[in-house]
């Protein structure tokens, strides 16, 4: 079987690649490797994958409709794994054109795609954000919930994507499943995010950015619980013409401020905190139902927040080790 990747060189699709291609299937990915994060992290990914002789990289941005439709036609797969997306609530705010280039026209791209296919496709998997949900008291949050006031553009475009999926699935019969992810973490992870930004500053002895004065909640997911899921869902291949939108997150949201006690107990560093206000475009909790993805694909999330944490960390001290000379990420 064959897998089409997009975003090879990303977080997540790094390590759900890797797993299909240790499961034995090939995998063509795709990434346009660009510098919203360094690029030397993105290639070491992409330098662990190219040790699988099952594993193919194109360099393509995802805007580029048709190279991106000229190599699905060549390749021929019968999944799709859309992972790709210009992330960030924050960087949304500074670079809006970005995301609609990454998350709208690009999403548009794999859509063409997979309308070209046809019945050759056995299914399409994308990625969404809990981000769609936007700030809201009511918990935890469910599909069925009204996802129509999203708090940044990054959380615009990804409901957007949720919709022009139900229309290509309704319209040219594509099988398609969309995954609300929930601040996902682990090994190999983005640099952008707290927990990565955190231990950045608190191995290099800066201050830590604690926003919303820490009263702030996440619903962290393991890379490794996400990576088993989507190994379930890749697998399936539903009637044509349905679309489905599934929460998938740890179902146990943690306190800004515990995640950071628990960090400095994996790192044996006491963090310097420098308490600010919210920024515009986050929300204040997030907290998924995965109700709906257990019943259908028997999703149940194993790693807590410190095993979790214990494992980044003692590969975040191996990374910085063997990069000295990589400026401070926040």
């Amino acid at each position: 079987m064959t897998i089409f990747v997009t975003g090879a060189a990303g977080f997540i699709g790094f390590h759900a690649a890797k797993a299909q291609l240790e499961a034995g299937e090939d995998v063509v990915g795709i990434d346009n490797l660009n510098p919203y994060y360094d690029p030397a992290l993105k290639q070491a990914r992409l330098d662990v994958l190219a040790r699988y002789p099952g594993f193919r990289f194109e360099p393509l941005d995802l805007a580029d409709h048709e190279g991106v439709a000229r190599l699905v036609a060549d390749v021929r797969p019968q999944r799709l794994l859309h992972l790709a997306a210009q992330a960030g609530v924050r960087y949304s705010l500074e670079a809006p054109f970005a995301y609609a280039r990454s998350n709208l026209l690009g999403h548009l791209s794999v859509l063409e795609a997979a309308r070209a296919l046809g019945d050759r496709l056995d299914h399409l998997v994308y990625a969404s954000s809990s981000s769609v949900y936007g700030e809201r008291s009511a918990v935890p949050f469910k599909e069925s919930d009204a996802a129509e006031t999203p708090a940044s553009l990054y959380a615009a475009t990804k409901r957007s994507d949720e919709l022009m999926s139900a229309s290509y699935c309704s319209l040219y019969g594509i099988p398609a499943t969309g995954l609300r992810f929930f601040t996902v973490y682990g090994p190999w992870g983005r640099p952008d995010m707290a927990y990565w930004l955190f231990a950045d500053a608190m191995l290099s002895g800066r201050p830590i950015k604690v926003f919303n004065n820490g009263d702030m909640e996440r619903d962290f997911t393991y890379i490794d619980d996400i990576v088993e899921a989507l190994g379930r869902i890749l697998v399936d291949s539903p009637e044509r013409g349905r679309h489905a939108v599934y929460n998938i997150g740890g179902s146990s949201p943690v306190r800004l401020m515990d995640m950071i006690k628990t960090l400095e107990t994996e790192l044996g560093v006491a963090a310097r905190k420098e308490m600010l206000p919210m920024q515009p475009g986050d929300v204040t909790r997030t907290y998924a139902d995965t109700s709906r993805l257990e019943a259908d694909y028997g999703y149940r999330p194993s790693v807590d927040l410190a095993t979790g944490l214990a494992t980044f960390a003692d590969w975040f001290r191996d990374w910085t080790a063997s990069r000295p000379n990589l400026p401070p990420t926040d």
